[in-house]
């Protein structure tokens, strides 16, 4: 089985589709295995199968040998042309990966080293990186640590993590965090995480004779029940790793300043990582950061594959062609990636600016409770559920009287 040795004695588990000199790795976010890329994996390759390690080094050796042309253009033409091989990967605390025990083993910068081991043992000097949720978090990192093993960068459905991780607090948010809690089976988990990775509009589209709803519920049940829950050793580190995630003003300046395109492709609508915060990050690395929103939720990669497809595409179209940033940018095209004026863009991020500032002040707070502000509510739930149960037993029953 293709497993690389990690720092701390940890084990990733990788698969490596499709061939090709144009190298993507994909780095998935919280509580996903490598399989979640699917939708990216065949709209960039082709394949549906995973390489064999025979195959995957002939492949390897065969894009090493030189090709005798020494023209430059002639080069990223050929490139351009030429397939592409992605590596995707389980984190640590997931699927076939190792489950360290300690939560000071789960950082993104841990994960990170983990990616850059998996990109010396494949023997790939540089690699598009494509990161969603947590996994973005953990390739903003990875391009800190190692900028020049980057080609370009993609980031999913992130935010800069801390606060940032915080979900829009409503009614339904309330409920999904308290049935997330509760869930003990594949099929309790499938409900909650269809509610959180799609749109209602999209999970009650008819598909045939049944909603995609149905379809893709009995689909999530088959992959969890394949691959297991999550242990609960394996979340809280994954969770106390998007919780300490800090990009700072100089760690953002090396991303932006790396010579290299970035992408933000963000959902819309949104629950867990608001598009707010991803619109604030491209802002700092503008001019080489784009910004894409589309109509779709936290997983927006899967309920909006072709948009996405196609900009991961470009993205790597841009990169082989040496665009430069004030071309690639959206801003420097009148418009942002929701059709937005670049007016309307500042304001909004300088207002975004403005919440932010208010709230650093309970930043240090929110650090020392972490999670367990959502374990209170369910447990405040789950007390006033029983609560409820004894007041229902204890009600004296009204008896009617009788006729006779």
């Amino acid at each position: 089985m293709p497993y690389c040795d990690s720092e701390k004695s940890v084990r990733i588990f990788y698969r490596r589709y499709g061939h090709g000199s144009t190298k993507v790795l994909l780095i998935i976010g919280l509580a996903g295995t490598h399989e979640s890329w699917g939708p990216q994996i065949k709209g960039l390759t082709g394949a549906t199968e995973a390489n064999d390690d025979e195959a995957a080094e002939a492949a390897e050796t065969a894009a090493r040998t030189p090709s005798g042309n020494g023209s430059e253009g002639g080069e990223a033409d050929e490139e351009a042309q030429d397939g592409i091989e992605v590596c995707c990967f389980d984190n640590r605390g997931m699927g076939r990966s190792s489950v360290p025990s300690n939560k000071s083993d789960y950082t993104t910068t841990l994960m990170a080293k983990d990616a850059l081991a998996l990109l010396d043992h494949i023997g790939w000097k540089k690699a598009h990186v494509f990161g969603h949720s947590m996994g973005g978090m953990i390739a903003c990192k990875l391009t800190t640590i190692a900028p020049d093993r980057i080609s370009s960068l993609a980031l999913l459905n992130v935010t800069g993590g801390g606060f940032e991780c915080f979900p829009r607090i409503d009614r339904q948010m309330l409920s999904l965090a308290f049935r997330f809690l509760r869930a003990r089976t594949p099929e309790q988990r499938s409900v909650v995480d269809l509610e959180t990775h799609y749109t209602k509009e999209y999970l009650d589209e008819q598909c045939g004779s049944c909603r995609r709803r149905d379809i893709l519920y009995q689909e999530y049940v088959k992959n969890i029940s394949s691959t297991g829950m999550q242990s609960s050793i394996g979340f809280e580190g994954q969770v106390n790793a998007c919780w300490n995630h800090k990009m700072t003003s100089k760690e953002l300046e090396r991303i932006q300043s790396s010579g290299f395109l970035i992408s933000i492709i963000h959902g819309r609508h949104d629950v867990i990582a608001q598009v707010d915060h991803a619109r604030n990050l491209a802002e700092k690395l503008r001019p080489v950061a784009r910004m894409v929103e589309l109509h779709g939720a936290h997983l927006v990669s899967h309920e909006r594959p072709d948009e996405v497809n196609q900009a991961l595409r470009e993205l790597i179209t841009a990169s082989i062609f040496k665009l430069k940033p004030e071309e690639w940018s959206c801003w420097s095209k009148g418009q942002t990636g929701d059709g937005s004026s670049p007016t309307e863009t500042q304001s909004s991020t300088s207002n975004n600016n403005w919440m932010t500032s208010n709230v650093l002040t309970a930043y240090n707070f929110l650090g020392k409770i972490q999670l367990s502000f959502l374990y209170f509510l369910g447990v405040f739930v789950m007390a006033y559920e029983h609560m409820r149960g004894i007041l229902k037993i204890r009600k004296p029953a009204r008896v009617a009287t009788s006729d006779s």
